[in-house]
């Protein structure tokens, strides 16, 4: 029985009574099921950004590398050569929870479109992904099925997943979170976009036949979970990387002619959000015929084939006279290749099926009139400093129990699954560095490429929260000798509709620019994920910040494996700083204070001469300091190298916790051969410095790090406690 079109079915489709009285207005009659479609998912949260605009156009975009900003379907920078990298982070949230599998799979099949529609070869992929309390059955589901469909769907398609972070908390319980980015490489005069142009140009599709999957995935991803979350499996696409592969292919051999005019991958609402956005931005209308739309399933109708978010489609405006040329190309590598309309000079988007008109809509007001809220915000409070907190285990205890814990421990477990090397261009691989490094082929250039954020730093203090992911990601850049270029992000948050969560993002997007302004480092692509809530109870907020550098020279890239014979030094100043820290969680029990403060100056002082020594050859090895503080940052380079370490004492003025285990901001630790000579010249640049041990060669099972007072902690157990939990934990 046909739907009944009026505000009830609207609501259903994610429109509100004033969004749906504003689609009335603009087709001056009740719309038909597929208009109304395409309006619910073009004006969804996740397609229009509604609640996020008005801050995300805050947000610095512009310097003189950045070719292109945000808008287009990736963010693309100039690297030198006449190369340029094409990059972005978009989420897969709401899907993996439902399909843990589909949903990170499909996850990294989009942002692979996303990157290789513009022209540019994928050259790596990566991650960053948060899960709930390790304790629920639920988690250990959600994350076996998100590590396979990563690894399952990166493998096959022949791109090396070459970094990323995985955190856990309980507020990811009902809503974990899957954020993937990739980054490809191109010529930098031959970038494709989107805006169709050229009246009778023909529009054609080519991939995947359409099925049933994925329909109104977008009004899925803009709308809390409640109880029933696991009736949605409908609206998880299913993705085939075997298919992905070919599609790759044939669409760099066909961007190698001049056929295309404009290219568009099918993502979020598939065939209707590729369509309206190429002829929105060209300022031209589209006629579809969906008779010609190849299909997998039998009598769909033209709703399900506009909303349809089936993988594995682009959508092209090709030259006439070049039709016959880009059949050949997608028949060789057995794809579907059909003209399935047409550019008109109307300013609509015209969809016939069976000789019906079944959408006829204004562009214009489509796009124009599509809401844009200034939702109310009340502002976090910002929490008081952190008092003096007792140390409850001592030192040792608490550094094995630190390295062990699932946001410490080991990632073994999940990189293994991963193929990071295929492509034979990575330098770094996951846990070598603090940035992965990859390699332009026929080139000495290389990419360093990170994602970082630390969710319970923007949960106490959003602004600050958001200055230091920024930070992070620059420090993590720098510590492998790279020259930052720009990031991308992903805004995981809340129901906006609730003040205290755009509160939360307006904030963290202040502390975003002042971090992206103060260290030149702009915003050149992203994606909002909002309404990451179920059942009323919200996500702590994760802006994460995928940061992308160059390297002129790969062989200049380090890690943070330790080698013996060599000073540590510390740059940068530690004042043991335990708030919001991971020590004062896992050791203390408390999620408690303010996060550490950033100095945005400092930090670029410190970073840039830090870079600089790397570059000159003077450091050997180099790690900043971030989750778990000084003590689990030099374990890990002594684990990473199987070297071990001598350690200076803490100074007196310090409580040894803090000062081993405080996350202050803007510190790297060094090693060099000659750590006096470091200090002299970092002391001469006005940089805090201070010598913090020696390293040793380390014997199987010998001592991994050997305090002042005598206390030692040998490799082996130290492995032992670091390796423990994904094992055990998944056996």
């Amino acid at each position: 029985m046909a739907k009944k079109i009026n505000q009830a079915l609207a609501r259903e489709f994610g429109l509100s009574a004033d969004e749906y009285q504003r689609v009335l207005d603009i087709m001056g009659r009740t719309p038909s099921l597929t208009e109304l479609g395409v309006f619910s998912v073009m004006w969804s949260e996740h397609c229009s950004y509604k609640s996020s605009r008005v801050w995300l156009k805050t947000l610095p975009t512009k310097a003189p590398w950045v070719i292109h900003g945000p808008g287009e379907n990736a963010g693309v920078v100039d690297i030198g050569d006449g190369m340029a990298a094409v990059f972005k982070m978009e989420s897969h949230n709401h899907p993996s929870f439902i399909e843990p599998y589909q949903g990170a799979a499909t996850g990294v099949g989009g942002i692979l479109r996303d990157v290789f529609t513009m022209g540019a070869r994928p050259v790596a992929n990566l991650n960053a992904l948060r899960f709930g309390d390790p304790s629920l059955p639920r988690t250990k589901r959600v994350v076996d099925g998100v590590v396979r469909g990563i690894g399952g769907y990166g493998n096959c398609v022949g791109v090396p997943t070459v970094g990323g972070e995985i955190n856990f908390h309980p507020s990811y319980n009902g809503n974990p979170l899957v954020n993937a980015m990739t980054v490809g490489v191109l010529d930098k005069t031959r970038i494709f976009l989107s805006a169709a142009a050229g009246i009778g140009n023909p529009v054609v599709y080519v991939g995947s036949k359409t099925g049933r999957d994925g329909i109104h995935g977008a009004t899925m991803a803009s709308a809390e979970f409640a109880a029933d979350s696991g009736e949605k499996r409908p609206t998880v696409q299913v993705g085939d990387p075997f298919v992905e592969k070919l599609l790759i292919e044939a669409c760099l051999e066909l961007m190698a002619t001049d056929a295309i005019v404009a290219i568009q991958d099918m993502g979020a609402a598939g065939l209707t959000s590729s369509s309206v956005e190429m002829a929105g931005k060209g300022g031209v209308g589209i006629q579809l015929d969906l008779d010609a739309v190849p299909q997998r399933e039998t009598d769909m109708t033209a709703y399900e084939m506009m909303l349809s978010e089936s993988q594995e489609r682009m959508l092209m405006v090709l030259r006439p006279d070049r039709q016959d040329l880009a059949r050949a190309i997608f028949d060789k590598w057995d794809l579907d290749f059909a003209v399935i309309g047409h550019i008109t000079d109307t300013g609509r988007i015209v969809v016939t099926h069976k000789g019906i008109t079944e959408a006829d809509i204004p562009l214009d007001p489509l796009a124009e009139q599509a809401p844009l809220y200034h939702r109310p915000t009340v502002e976090t409070p910002k929490p008081a400093s952190l008092g003096p907190v007792a140390d409850p285990v001592g030192i040792v205890p608490a550094l094995l129990k630190l390295i062990g814990c699932p946001d410490l421990c080991s990632r073994a477990w999940v990189t293994n699954q991963y193929d990071s090397t295929v492509g034979g261009q990575t330098v770094k691989r996951p846990g070598a560095a603090d940035a992965a490094v990859v390699k332009l082929d026929g080139f000495n250039r290389a990419l360093a490429i990170t994602t970082d954020c630390t969710p319970r730093y923007v949960a106490a203090d959003p602004e600050m929260g958001g200055m230091q992911a920024v930070a992070e990601t620059w420090r993590n850049l720098t510590a492998v000798g790279a020259r930052p270029l720009a990031i991308t992000d992903n805004m995981n948050f809340g129901n906006p509709e609730k003040p205290e969560i755009m509160g939360q993002f307006a904030a963290a997007i202040r502390g975003m620019s002042k971090a992206c302004i103060a260290l030149d480092y702009p915003v050149v692509s992203g994606n909002v994920s909002l309404y990451n809530e179920t059942e009323g109870k919200g996500i702590l907020p994760t802006p994460a910040i995928g940061g992308l550098g160059v390297l002129d020279d790969a062989h200049d890239a380090i890690g943070i494996g330790l080698k013996p014979g060599m000073g540590l030094v510390l740059i940068g100043t530690i004042r043991g700083h335990l708030g919001q820290s991971l020590w004062l969680r896992e050791i203390a029990g408390q999620e408690a204070g303010a996060p550490p403060p950033v100095d945005l100056a400092a930090e670029r002082s410190i970073g840039d001469f830090v870079r600089g020594r790397i570059l000159a050859g003077a450091v050997q090895a180099c790690h900043d300091i971030s989750d778990g503080g000084l003590l689990v940052a030099i374990a890990e380079m002594a684990m990473a190298g199987n070297t071990s370490v001598s350690l200076e004492a803490a100074p007196g003025e310090i409580a040894p916790h803090a000062w081993w285990f405080g996350e202050d901001q803007g510190c790297y630790i060094v090693s060099v051969l000659d750590p006096s000579a470091f200090i002299v010249e970092a002391t001469v640049a006005d940089l805090p410095t201070r010598l913090i041990g020696h390293t040793q060669a380390s014997g199987t099972g010998g001592a991994g790090l050997k305090f002042k007072d005598g206390a030692t902690i040998s490799m082996q157990d130290l492995r032992a406690e670091h390796d423990r939990f994904f094992p055990e934990w998944m056996n």
